[in-house]
């Protein structure tokens, strides 16, 4: 799982069968740098590319969530969606002492 913030959303014309009303994220992945100081609210964007993230959970722009890629993100439906990355949590602090 990676952490990343919410930066916007997605709105389809149209979508593959058993997608219907689903949410869709844009998210900027946090990155090793993110984090210098344990701060739990990075500012600003990250250099990494931002991708779309499927939502059940019901995130929000600004909010930070986990999300997971690959395979694994079409694991939870039973019939596997053409999904590449899916929100696994919704994130309400973060905790890093660096060394």
């Amino acid at each position: 799982m990676r952490l990343g913030k919410v930066i916007g959303r997605v709105t389809l014309s149209r979508t593959v069968a058993g997608l219907d009303g689903a949410r869709w994220l844009v998210v900027n992945p946090f990155n090793r740098e993110h984090f210098p100081q344990g701060d739990t609210s990075p500012p600003g964007l990250t250099r990494e590319p931002s991708l779309v993230v499927y939502d059940n959970l019901g995130g929000g722009i600004g909010d930070v969530i986990g999300f997971v890629e690959g395979r694994e993100a079409a694991q939870p439906f039973p019939v596997a969606p053409p999904i590449d990355a899916i929100n696994a949590a919704l994130i309400d602090h973060v905790f890093h002492h660096p060394r």
